[in-house]
């Protein structure tokens, strides 16, 4: 998510009552358009255009169940398939039958067990680093590692793109934050020449851009922090078993020993929830004893860990799924082409239909619901003005008949706007 879209309005005045601009975001449509959204959520509902917080009353993984409709769900980041795989099921509950459902306590006291340990020291095997560093969230990796690595006189470097919790860690962090053009070595470089040369400075982007689904020129941007003494820091919450045959994207691009810090998620390709960071033993060492987001936080439930060993051991057990879902994704990217949708630099699992407008985004995310198809859609704050889309994502375990269901709907959806 761009930066500078993800808090809008949050700080407007609106006089001695402070919760005047709530009421007015919900009823006001002007309103909700001064601060960056298009409308304001009770006109969308009454639009029927209203894309968020709908209730599933079942899924199967590649599919879901709304108000007994079932929809080919394209919205989701499972990419791997393995939130219903029966190995990953069954050590989540055998964790619980054994552990109960919560530590009941953080990380730094009472709250880490045998399996926390055993996760981090297989991701870090897995990703070829000294060592990880389990959370109980992704969001809580990038607030905690960057804000505990970034003293006052440092520099956080952030692509224009990088996701939200980048931004909000960068904003706890109590150095500054300075940003480059999206995917832009050369601004990169700019930025890094412009900041004082005994600063220490840290180079932080995504691996794979959640919105767009392309790639982080790694190879440029470890050239570019090795000729200006950068460190480099990069959330592959999307990349980790989609890229690099399993292993993200700096594997993908063969520069693995040259990045410094690698973030990932559980919550995406390995079928639980959390977060981790891996790289070099001092330095995971003094991000576990100083960032607040994981000392201050309840450690992550057996339940989750033991899905996330489970599901890391199906990947290294299954190649063959992260050739499948790269592949569904192929084939589709090919075919939105083909019917002339705009699918950006997209290389990933993750491809988005660039609409444009806001209103129109959220239209065409109303024909596409309609038609059978679970997607999501981005749209101002979330994405800059005039650059809404529909976010579509694909899973290994999406069937051929599956995907050329979701082609005929947009191809149909297409011919009528």
């Amino acid at each position: 998510m761009p930066d500078e879209t993800t808090d809008r309005g949050a700080n407007e005045g609106t006089g001695s009552d402070l919760f005047e601009r709530c009421r007015r975001f919900s009823e006001d449509p002007s309103f909700a358009q001064s601060i960056g959204f298009p409308t304001n959520p009770r006109t969308a509902r009454e639009m029927g255009m209203y894309p968020f917080f709908i209730p599933l009353d079942g899924t199967e993984g590649t599919t879901v169940t709304v108000d007994g409709r079932q929809l080919i769900m394209i919205g989701s980041n499972n990419y791997l398939g393995l939130t219903t795989h029966p190995k990953v099921r069954e050590a989540a509950a055998e964790a619980i039958r054994e552990y109960g459902t919560s530590c009941t306590g953080s990380r730094f006291l009472n709250g880490t067990l045998a399996m926390h340990v055993e996760l981090e020291r297989r991701l870090a095997a897995y990703l070829g680093k000294e060592r990880a560093l389990v959370f109980s969230t992704g969001y809580q990796v990038n607030l905690g590692t960057i804000s505990a690595l970034i003293g006052r006189s440092d520099f956080i470097v952030c692509d224009k793109e990088d996701h939200a919790s980048i931004i909000d860690g960068s904003r706890l962090a109590l150095g500054r934050m300075v940003r480059f053009r999206h995917n832009d070595v050369e601004d990169l470089d700019r930025v890094l020449t412009s900041c004082p040369p005994d600063a220490g400075r840290l180079v932080v982007v995504d691996g794979v851009f959640s919105m767009g689904g392309e790639l982080a020129p790694l190879p440029e941007i470890v050239e570019i922090c090795k000729r200006r003494g950068a460190r480099l820091m990069v959330d592959d919450a999307h990349g980790i078993g989609v890229t690099g045959g399993g292993r993200g994207t700096a594997a993908h691009f063969g520069v693995a020993d040259d990045v410094d810090l690698i973030m990932g998620t559980f919550s995406k390709s390995l079928a639980s929830i959390g977060g981790f960071v891996a790289g070099s033993e001092a330095v995971i060492e003094w991000v576990q004893h100083l960032a607040r987001s994981l000392m201050f936080s309840a450690s992550l439930p057996p339940s989750n860990v033991a899905a996330a060993l489970a599901a890391l051991e199906v990947l290294e057990q299954e190649p063959e799924r992260v050739a499948r879902v790269n592949a569904s994704a192929e084939r589709m990217r090919v075919r939105y082409r083909e019917m002339g949708y705009d699918v950006g630099e997209s290389e990933t699992p993750i491809i988005p239909i660039f609409v444009g407008g806001a209103i129109e985004a959220m239209a065409l995310w109303k024909d596409v619901f309609e038609a059978g198809v679970y997607t999501n859609v981005a749209i101002p704050p979330a994405v800059p003005e005039g650059k809404s889309l529909l976010r579509t994502s694909y899973m290994a375990t999406h069937t051929d008949e599956q995907l050329d269901a979701v082609a005929r709907a947009f191809a149909e959806v297409g011919k009528s706007t």
